[in-house]
Order: structure tokens, then sequence, then C-alpha cells
């Protein structure tokens, strides 16, 4: 088969990150030659980019696996690939369980997939690549995003953090820094492609600027991004609750085109159990930063990270996560059982929490912040909004003749479909007049429709020759970047 018929699928799982990381696995392919594989029928390369953080990780990629061998035997040429956190962790491991993989890559070496792609057809055999430092900064890597409208935008990699319930700082590195002048380049670079929302993107993305010398560093970014002419909405995920400091929320507060949303990560109420997790801040710190951003911000949309379960979390442990949770009024929380990583110092902790009490905590804390995300959601009734029309947010569009999209705050609404054409990156203006726990509705005609230069480059991608976009996700995705789609790497 000639290379240039060669097709290809990226499956990916987990963080933000590792889908930034799968758009550039994705624009290497196409360079080397790939096209994306149809939704039916067999690639002639599936790439897992996976992830580390959860306990079923192992699991999911070896089941995917196994599937894949016969596949494989009766597709000549087939290729499979399995790179990310978890390739980085098991290095020879996924070789030796699953020997029909074509190539193993880490973290810090994705530049170099399409060559270990060849060399193992070349010499038929397994190629194992496991660098133990970052040889090159991804976004210089060629890319193929997935939306038109709206970009991730990576500010740093790794993490300095040494949280005890996370593996990622091991297998990312510490943290490298990109120079202001280069991402507000690439920025100015994606407005002129037509994208109209950017989400900056690091494992601790506040802390930007330790490796620069400069503690101001990220407020002075988010400041920068403002004077970019033609950025509509700037987003940043996921910030650190240590580095969250005064003036990133008078940046954010002060800055137009920087959404009133932010995902903070508190991962536990109880002092405690923050201290077991090796967590630099207390519960009180925490609350303060709420206070002083909704006094900033009065309608700031917070949303958070929380795990339930930890070893030794007690009783009241619990309760103070709760308390924290009544009191800061989450909009949404990604919640996540405790799970043991092997490789991590919570791992070996003792007072390992019962399964049945983590599952019994962990039911009554989604029923409290289903209880207060209605309650939040319902003061949106009536509100006035521009909403920003997405590509598949909305499982049930055209069943409804509704369309949908996200609200500056990041709200999901779905609205009626205008009586005129509208297509994903222009802006609708709606009125609210239902809210759910998870989304909102806007049931009456639209108030105005604008048409903008993100909706001409959807539809100028439309138009053109077949061509492969973007990546299959193994994680919930949403039009636009934001932290709705699985912060989880649990690193914040």
């Amino acid at each position: 088969m000639e290379e240039s018929l060669r097709t290809y699928k990226v499956v990916t799982y987990g963080c933000q990150m590792n889908v930034h990381d799968s758009e550039r696995l994705s624009g290497l392919l196409e360079d080397a030659g790939y096209t994306k594989a149809a939704q039916d029928g067999d690639p002639d390369l599936v790439v897992f980019n996976t992830c580390a953080v959860r306990e079923n990780a192992d699991n999911k990629l070896y089941g995917n696996l196994g599937r894949l061998a016969p596949v494989k035997q009766q597709h000549k040429g087939m290729q499979i690939a399995v790179g990310g956190c978890l390739a980085q962790k098991d290095r020879d491991t996924i070789v030796r369980k699953a020997p029909w993989v074509d190539v193993v890559f880490g973290t810090h070496n994705i530049g170099h997939l399409p060559a270990l792609l060849e060399r193992a057809r070349v010499e038929q055999q397994a190629q194992v690549e496991i660098l133990e430092s970052l040889e090159t900064f991804p976004s210089t890597l060629p890319t193929r995003r997935e939306s038109a409208y709206a970009a991730w935008v990576a500010i740093s990699v790794g993490c300095n953090n040494t949280c005890t319930f996370c593996i990622v700082p091991a297998l990312r590195g510490k943290e490298e820094d990109r120079r202001p002048g280069d991402i507000l380049a690439e920025v100015e670079a994606l407005v002129a492609e037509g994208v109209v929302e950017v989400t900056l993107l690091g494992q601790n993305v506040n802390s930007y600027g330790s490796d620069l010398g400069d503690r101001e560093a990220f407020s002075k970014l988010l400041r920068a991004c403002g004077e970019i002419e033609g950025l509509e909405r700037v987003r940043f995920t996921s910030p650190h609750p240590r580095d969250f400091t005064d003036d990133v929320i008078a940046a954010m507060a002060g800055t137009p085109n920087v959404m009133h949303q932010l995902h903070m990560p508190l991962q536990s109420g109880s002092d405690p159990v923050l201290k077991a997790m090796r967590r630099s801040y207390r519960q009180e710190r925490y609350l303060d930063i709420i206070r002083k951003v909704r006094a900033a911000m009065p309608d700031a949309a917070i949303s958070t990270d929380i795990i339930v379960g930890f070893p030794g979390e007690t009783e009241e442990d619990f309760e103070q996560t709760l308390h924290v949770v009544r009191e800061a009024r989450f909009t949404n929380a990604f919640t996540f059982q405790y799970s043991k990583r092997p490789g991590t110092p919570a791992a070996e902790m003792e007072d390992q929490v019962p399964k049945a009490v983590v599952q019994a905590r962990y039911d009554r804390l989604i029923a409290l912040q289903e209880e207060i995300s209605w309650e939040e959601n319902k003061k949106q009734v009536g509100r006035k909004l521009e909403i920003l029309v997405a590509e598949g947010e909305g499982k049930k569009d055209d069943r409804t003749d509704r369309l949908s999209g996200r609200a500056p705050d990041n709200r999901l609404v779905h609205f009626t479909r205008p009586s005129e054409p509208v297509r994903p990156g222009d802006m609708v203006t709606v009125e609210i007049t239902y809210a759910a726990p998870h989304h909102l509705l806007a049931e009456g005609t639209p108030i105005a429709v604008r048409r903008t230069r993100a909706g001409d480059a959807w539809e100028k991608r439309q138009a053109a020759p077949a061509k492969p976009a973007g990546v299959m996700l193994g994680i919930p995705t949403v039009g636009a970047p934001a932290p709705a789609a699985a912060p989880g790497c649990g690193c914040d």
C-alpha cells in the first residue's frame, strides 16, 4: 500500500494535555502522508494516547489492544502505536503484554512517531523509545486541530508539584515554560485563521513564569491576550490554589475577553487530608480565593475537582469537603473516587478507605453538587446571553431542531434554531427560559445572530476537499475547549 493512502485513527484518554498532544500527533501523521480513517472500516494505523491517572487506565488500554489483535491479523500492514503517560510509565510492559504493538513512545518524544512507525515497518519488530526529558516543545510540532473556531494553546509542560496521589509529574517532568512572545505569536496566528476562542493550557497553568523568573507572568499573559484584535474569548485550565494570586484575579476582571469562568481544583475540604495529599493550601485559603473572585466578578462560574476516599479520610474530613462545596457553590464539579496508582506515595499509605464507604460518600457528594448546580443554573433564567455555536454539543439537536453552544461563562446552552443560517463559530444571542443541573435552554426565538470569521473558517473547512480533521477522543469533548472536557489529570 502506498504511504499516501495509509489511514489513521488517534484514540485519546485523559486530560486536556493529552487532547492537545493528540492534535499534534494528528498533524505529524498528516505531514507524513497519512489521512484520517472513516468512521467505519479499519485504519492502517491506530494510535492510543494514554492516561495513567485512573485505576482502570491499564485495563482500558489492554482491553482495546486485545480487541485489535485479531483485526491486525486480518489487516495486512496494519500498525498499532501506544503513547502518552501510561506508555511513559510502563515502557516494555506494553510490548510484553501485547506483542502485536508496533511502537511505544513516551510523553517527551511525540515528534518521533512517524520515524518510529517507519522503522518498525522496515525492521519488522516493535520500537520502544522513552525519553526522560522533553526534546521538542509540543507546540512547535505540526497540528491538526479539532475545531475551526476554538483552540488549545499550551503555555507550559510538566509540573513542579508533589501531590501524593498524582503520578503526572514523574511522567511529564518538571515545568518548562514557553516564552511569552512564542505563545502570543501562536494565538495571533490562530486568530488570523479564524479562531475566536483560545484556552491557555498547562498542568499548573498559573505557576507560569516560575521557569522564567517572573511571578506575575501569567497575569501579564492574560492582559496581553486582551490586546489581540479578533480574539473574543480567553480561558485557561487548570490553576492551582497555591499560585492563584490577586494579580491574576485583577487581570481576569479587567481584561474584557478573559471569561469570568474558573476551574479551581479543591481535591478535599479537609486540612488533614490536604496535608496528606501534600497540597500547599488549606480550606480557609481556598475559600478566601473564592471570595475574592466573586467580589471582583460576581457573575463568575467556578468549577472544581474533588477526590473522595483518600487514604485516612474520616467522616469528619468528608463533612469538611461538603462544607466547602456548600460555601463555594460550584457551578459544577468533576468528582472522583480515589484510586491507587502504583508509584505514588498515597498508594502505600495505611488506612485505605473501604470501597463501600467511598461509594456512599461519593453518592452524597454527587447529590449535594447536583442540587447546587441546579440552583445556580436557575439564576440564569431570564438572562440574555451570547452563545458561541458549537459543533457536536447537543446529542438531541437534530431531533429537537435546536442548536447548542457555550455561554461566556462556559455553561452549555441548547437553543431554538434561528430562521437564518447559522454555522459553528457564529454567535447567537438568546434569552434563557429553563435551567437543568447541567445545561440551560433558550426555547424562544433567538434575539440576534452574528456571523463571524470563525463561522467563515468552519464553512471553509467543510467546503475543502476531503481531508482528515481532528482526532477521535476517548473522553467527552465540547465544541470549545474548556474544563468541561474532563480536567481529570488530578495534578492541579
